[in-house]
């Protein structure tokens, strides 16, 4: 990749719109974007960071342009950066696009943008994974996963981390360099003592990697609603194996219980929680908890509503869209639909009976439906190489950070080892150096190119 020289590529989805991008980068850029501009207003000075509208020369016409630039180094890239904004017709972006391309920018590789980001110091390696993650997303964990990636969730952590086995090393060679006696020689149980704070970080780390991903990229379906709204009943119909108690008792389920549900021939984790009520301490709040918990990790709420109750429950708190399940047809006195207030705050509605079966099949639909499955795959979804999922992609990712962190929290380990045995101080700091090494490689800064090669290769021209 030749970072002298300027790319363009169409930045937004295939197909018809409202509104297409073309982004450029680099050098000349500005240089390309003054080539295309035909007013009507002046084109503003390559350093007027912002919007203006005008009109784009294709060289077989002009289309209406909303442009907007921004300078290096406040861009994505640390260059300068040009958005094209035109109308999103795909013969009119190809273009414009050849008319960039034919004054000199070059079409940019898969990845190139963000591969620039990484390579001039903008992001770092995991930040470009949450890029890549995020844009091969197809539910809802996986898009918070790839967000939390993205946001330098571990990228916070790595730095924090590297920060404290560089203070470490220093220490050290500052205790090579002075006698026990010496102002600058600092004692053998301190270093100890601040490599076991790193290892427990490193520890902290990994596990917030692990539990970044749903348990084997699933997505996550939390049964909520008030207690006695037949959630455990409905979740003993839906799962291969229901274990859930069922029972006309408040409050009979305390844990959090789970199970697969298939939905289109897709493996889903239902988990059946406690009711929504207030609970002061013991058992009964450590249940309302764990259910509030689940509910916050959920890719869907499926709200359960006892169609014969005396009233309406309220909707249920939490980020994630919700399917009203309207419960218990089957009882006399049900309601045949649940008021406009309920059906407002849902995507949509099934009458369903746990009971008799009814409407069971028409909720797998909704569920499947408002998870995203059954639809032709994306563009970022669908590869020459063959279709590769989101979960499949984040569990890969995962995995090279999680080796890493084992890998630096090992290195730690045996210099501690080393040192309770009575290993000289250098090879504690070669202990130190070699972690170090490992979360570089997480962060990027010591990663092979052919490993970056793999990486940037499965993003998607224009990202």
């Amino acid at each position: 990749m030749d970072a002298a020289t300027t790319i363009a590529a169409i930045a937004s989805p295939p197909g018809p719109g409202e509104r297409g991008v073309i982004r450029i980068s680099g050098p000349r850029a500005w240089e390309l974007v003054r080539a295309t501009w035909r007013g009507p207003e002046p084109l503003a000075g390559p350093a007027a960071r912002g919007l203006q509208r005008g009109r784009f020369d294709d060289g077989d016409g002009e289309q209406p342009l909303l442009l907007l630039w921004m300078p290096g180094p406040r861009s994505l890239t640390r260059e300068d950066v040009a958005e094209l904004h035109l109308p999103g017709s795909p013969p009119l972006l190809a273009c414009a696009l050849r008319r960039l391309l034919a004054l000199g920018a070059r079409a940019a590789e898969p990845g190139e943008f963000t591969r620039r980001a990484f390579l001039n110091g903008r992001i770092d390696l995991t930040r470009a994974e949450g890029v890549l993650a995020l844009v091969s997303a197809r539910n809802e964990s996986e898009r918070r996963s790839a967000a939390a990636l993205l946001l330098g969730g571990l990228a916070q952590r790595i730095e924090t981390l590297r920060g404290g086995l560089d203070d470490l090393r220093a220490l050290c060679e500052a205790s090579l360099d002075f006698d026990e006696a010496d102002t600058g020689h600092v004692p053998g149980p301190e270093l100890e003592r601040g490599a076991r704070e790193v290892l427990a970080g490193l520890g902290q780390a990994l596990r917030w990697e692990e539990q970044r991903l749903p348990p084997g990229g699933e997505p996550r379906v939390v049964l909520c609603g008030a207690p006695n709204a037949g959630k455990s009943a409905l979740f003993n119909a839906l799962v291969e194996e229901g274990e859930a108690i069922e029972s006309e008792l408040e409050g009979t389920t305390r844990d959090v219980i789970g199970g697969r549900w298939i939905l289109e021939g897709r493996r889903v984790l239902l988990l059946d929680a406690a009711g929504e009520r207030q609970a002061r301490a013991g058992p009964d709040r450590e249940a309302v908890e764990r259910a509030r918990s689940a509910r916050e990790s959920a890719d869907l709420l499926l709200w359960v509503v006892d169609a014969a109750g005396a009233a309406p429950a309220l909707p249920p708190a939490g980020a994630a869209p919700r399917l009203l399940a309207w419960n218990k047809l089957d009882l006399a006195g049900a309601r045949t639909e649940p008021p406009e207030l309920l059906r407002r705050a849902a995507l949509a509605w099934v009458a369903v009976s746990a009971r008799s079966g009814a409407g069971l099949f028409e909720l797998q639909r909704a569920a499947a439906c408002a998870l995203g499955f059954g639809r032709e795959p994306g563009p970022a979804e669908s590869r020459a190489q063959g279709l590769e999922s989101g979960a499949g992609l984040a569990r890969e990712l995962s995995a090279r950070h999680r080796s890493a962190l084992a890998a630096a929290a090992g290195e730690l380990e045996r210099g501690l080892c080393a040192r309770a045995a009575g290993a000289p101080l250098d090879l504690f700091a070669e202990s130190l150096r070699a972690a170090t090494v490992e979360l570089d490689q997480i962060a990027g800064r010591t990663t092979a190119e052919e490993v970056l090669d793999r990486i940037f290769a499965r993003f998607c021209v224009g990202k």
